[in-house]
């Protein structure tokens, strides 16, 4: 299949568009501990979706699992336990900081990470990157990209130093700047290892192409054991977080919360599957990037941050913030939205003939 970088450009859009809308539904869940509505959540975007995708969309997807190397199911689900580790804090990052800036800081550290490291790793930074025109342009695509995150972090800061406590609290409950900017850098570096995991399964796409599954799905397969790990991490902490907290009757009983059992399992279920969709879409914009398909990284951090601070608009996190600061955010986007155009450029240039 002919790479078709406009058309992966739509798809990272749409995985933005799941990625930075996934946690609304959290804010509806009532008189639930924030470990439990996590690991419910988590359950249906590590392991439901995750499966049951690969089976629809896949040819024979467990005879797929079983052909693959033990040494590349096992780096795949290690990245996938440290990006894990990543987005326990992402979480918390949210909390502490409010979707449209948690995000910034925290996919300002992953993009760079989860772009650059790869081809590094692969010792392709010099030939690929560096040494072509399509490659140097993408370059410049990632730091704009850089620079959008830094302008959104700038109204991010500007918003914290204008408006009262008790204004920010009103729509971030746990605000702390300090706290979140620590726990958001610190989510950014490890939540990149999702962008090392999905290269580690670079073999697993190859046998499951030749399964005959095409080529636009070919990386749902990854997606298992690299879920699976960040599963792992996240059901760890929450379990231990439940019996610290005492918590782990709320899966089962609402006689001592009051909190509306069924309503906050689908909205559980539904946040869960919607960040799924995020990595669905991830896998088929990859697809079309051809050999510069690391860009994808920048790409959905980018239409990441757009999506979500225009989220935080709409639930008027930046209420109160002056017009000085609102244009420090307008910028930050726009800036971001130039970035996914001239890393989608530069995918371009490399599908030219030379």
């Amino acid at each position: 299949m002919t790479p078709n970088p406009l058309l992966g450009v739509i798809f990272h859009w749409l995985g933005g568009l799941a990625s930075g809308s996934f946690y609304v539904p959290y804010r509806g869940v009532k008189r639930w501990s924030w470990e439990t509505y996590w690991l419910i959540g988590g359950f249906f975007s590590w392991i439901i979706a995750p499966v049951t995708l690969g089976m629809i969309m896949t040819n024979d997807l467990p005879s797929v699992l079983r052909e693959a190397s033990g040494s590349t199911l096992f780096w795949c689900y290690f990245w996938g336990m440290m990006w894990g580790i990543g987005g326990l804090t992402f979480g918390l990052s949210m909390r502490y900081l409010g979707m449209s800036l948690g995000m910034a800081v925290a996919l300002g550290y992953c993009a760079a990470f989860g772009t650059i490291m790869p081809p590094i790793f692969d010792g392709e930074f010099v030939s690929k990157v560096l040494g072509t025109t399509s490659g140097q342009v993408i370059l410049v695509g990632v730091a704009v990209c850089l620079s959008g995150i830094a302008f959104a972090g700038k109204a991010g800061m500007s918003k914290e130093r204008e408006m009262s406590v008790e204004q920010k609290q009103a729509t971030i409950k746990e605000f702390n700047l300090k706290k979140g900017i620590l726990v958001a850098t610190f989510s950014g570096v490890m939540s990149a290892c999702m962008s090392y995991g999905l290269r580690a399964g670079d073999p697993i796409k190859a046998l499951t192409l030749a399964h005959g599954t095409t080529t636009l799905w070919q990386g749902l397969p990854v997606l298992v054991p690299v879920l699976l790990g960040g599963f792992t991490t996240n059901f760890i902490w929450c379990v231990a977080l439940n019996i610290k907290n005492r918590s782990g009757h709320e899966y089962l009983s609402a006689r001592r919360t009051g909190a509306p059992m069924i309503p906050n399992y689908l909205l559980c279920a539904l946040a869960g599957t919607t960040w799924y969709f995020q990595f669905f879409f991830y896998t088929m914009g990859e697809t079309q990037m051809g050999a510069y398909k690391f860009s994808s990284w920048t790409l959905h951090m980018a239409s990441i941050i757009i999506f979500s601070s225009l989220w935080g608009i709409a639930l008027h996190e930046w209420r109160g913030a002056s017009v000085r600061t609102k244009s420090w955010l307008t910028v930050g986007l726009a800036v971001l939205v130039l970035s996914t155009m001239v890393v989608g450029y530069g995918n371009y240039l490399g599908t030219l003939p030379h």
